[in-house]
């Protein structure tokens, strides 16, 4: 199919969102999304505006055999919200939040983004737990798993997943949840978007009493120090704290997020060995704006690669090599980052989700963050230099959300042979045709 006939394709299926092709006034400014690496030509974007137009733009990608991309937050690393001569399917329009307080339950939009959720729940004392980047789309986040600053107090954000609703490759509507379609939901929850287009999640949510944050940073000679430091502090951590770092050329630095109904002032004193040199950095008490405090670091249109993977525990010869890579990084705003899990994590059951690596205590990622295309090459090397060498060191398992390639190892790799086959065995049942097939692929074969 070329360009024309798939645009024109589009146009007669009669959506009624807005139809942008190549060339036509919004086009550049629609066919953005977050990673400036992936710069691409779709031949039609389509903002939907309902369901019906979700039904009519898969129908047509099936029919026609071409890529669809599916766009919630235009967030993903890979840059498989986008694709060059397919068709994007932008959810971003579909981005309402609605909270129940008295049933503590949220209503969420497949476009919506983290930030959404986070402020809709503000005012109720209410919270899904996810991810730290407020400009995410909860949607893509969700599919993969969701981890954030409160997973070790009340898990991840497929664990308050109650039902989701989407779009089939058959142009169906289903809503389905533990009771209704079980299997289908169990994969959901962690198998990314290989099984239809989701245009709703219902989360139970969690109460977000108090919160305080406390940050230290280290120079690069006290890197390999801290982290053991940090290791040692984040073994003895009750669930309502929560550790990280950024590992970068020009040094550290560690923040710590404590939440619950009181704010226990002893709990921070297993951190009292980790005040840095210099002084420390701004404290938070709004969990809101504790969440939004990246977002401009990671912005919109920078260049990025990362991949990502979990270790059991924070080790000295870990501590080694995360110090090693983060000093030959390329660039400054490069980084390897860290972030701790366990407790209400490491509780649920591994087999409850497609979503695998329960009994992680940390996940990592290492992260090249450049503005400059001709630094490409560079970044992109020290990134897949630096994640191999992580992933020698880390669990077999891995998290789909946080790999900026797309070899056909990815997905097997991730969830074990086991769930891999329960999951092949879904795709065939949902999407035989593979539409679905931008994303960590399952392949149906």
């Amino acid at each position: 199919m070329t360009v024309q006939e798939i645009l024109a394709g589009v146009r007669a299926a009669g959506v009624a969102g807005d139809v942008v092709g190549p060339g036509e006034p919004g086009y550049d400014l629609r066919r953005r999304v977050w990673n400036g690496c992936a710069d691409r030509q779709p031949a039609a974007i389509i903002r939907a505006e309902g369901v019906e137009d979700v039904r009519r733009v898969v129908a047509i990608a099936a029919r026609m055999g071409c890529p669809l991309a599916v766009r919630g937050g235009g967030h993903s690393l890979p840059g498989l919200s986008t694709c060059d001569g397919g068709i994007v399917l932008d959810l971003g329009a579909m981005n309402g939040v609605t909270v129940d307080p008295d049933r503590a339950i949220a209503r969420v939009g497949g476009g919506a983004l983290l930030g959404d959720l986070d402020r809709a729940g503000a005012p109720h004392g209410l919270v899904v737990p996810a991810g730290v980047i407020s400009h995410t789309g909860a949607g893509g986040l969700t599919l993969g798993g969701g981890m954030g600053w409160l997973s070790r107090r009340y898990g991840l954000t497929i664990d308050h997943l109650a039902e989701v609703t989407l779009v089939t490759a058959a142009g169906e509507v289903r809503t389905v949840d533990a009771d209704r379609d079980p299997d289908l939901f169990w994969g959901l929850k962690g198998g990314g978007g290989n099984f239809g287009v989701v245009i709703e999640f219902v989360f139970r949510m969690k109460p977000l009493d108090r919160v305080e944050t406390r940050s230290w940073t280290y120079p690069p000679g006290m890197m390999r120090s801290a982290l053991l430091a940090l290791a040692a502090a984040a073994e003895a951590a009750p669930d309502t704290l929560t550790c990280s770092a950024f590992v970068t050329p020009a040094g550290l630095s560690l923040t710590v997020l404590q939440s619950g109904t009181e704010i226990d002032a002893g709990a921070w004193d297993a951190f009292a060995n980790l005040a840095g040199p210099g002084a420390d950095g701004p404290r938070y008490t709004d969990f809101v704006a504790f969440q939004s405090r990246g977002d401009a670091h990671v912005s919109w249109g920078r260049r990025y690669y990362a991949r990502g993977g979990f270790l059991e525990r924070l080790d000295p010869g870990t501590a080694d090599t995360i110090t090693d890579i983060a000093t030959a990084m390329p660039t400054a705003d490069s980084e390897v980052y860290l972030i701790q899990l366990g407790g209400a994590v490491a509780r649920v059951p591994e087999d409850d989700a497609a979503y695998s690596g329960r009994a992680a205590g940390w996940y990592w990622i290492v992260q090249p963050l450049w503005d400059d295309p001709a630094q490409d090459a560079a970044c992109l090397a020290a990134g897949r230099a630096g994640a191999k060498l992580m992933a020698a060191r880390s669990m077999a398992v891995n998290y789909v959300n946080e790999q900026a390639d797309t070899d056909p190892s990815i997905a097997s790799q991730a969830y074990g042979a086991t769930k891999f086959r329960r999951l092949q065995a879904l795709k065939r049942r949902w999407d035989p045709g593979n539409v679905f097939r931008l994303n960590q692929n399952i392949p149906p074969e």
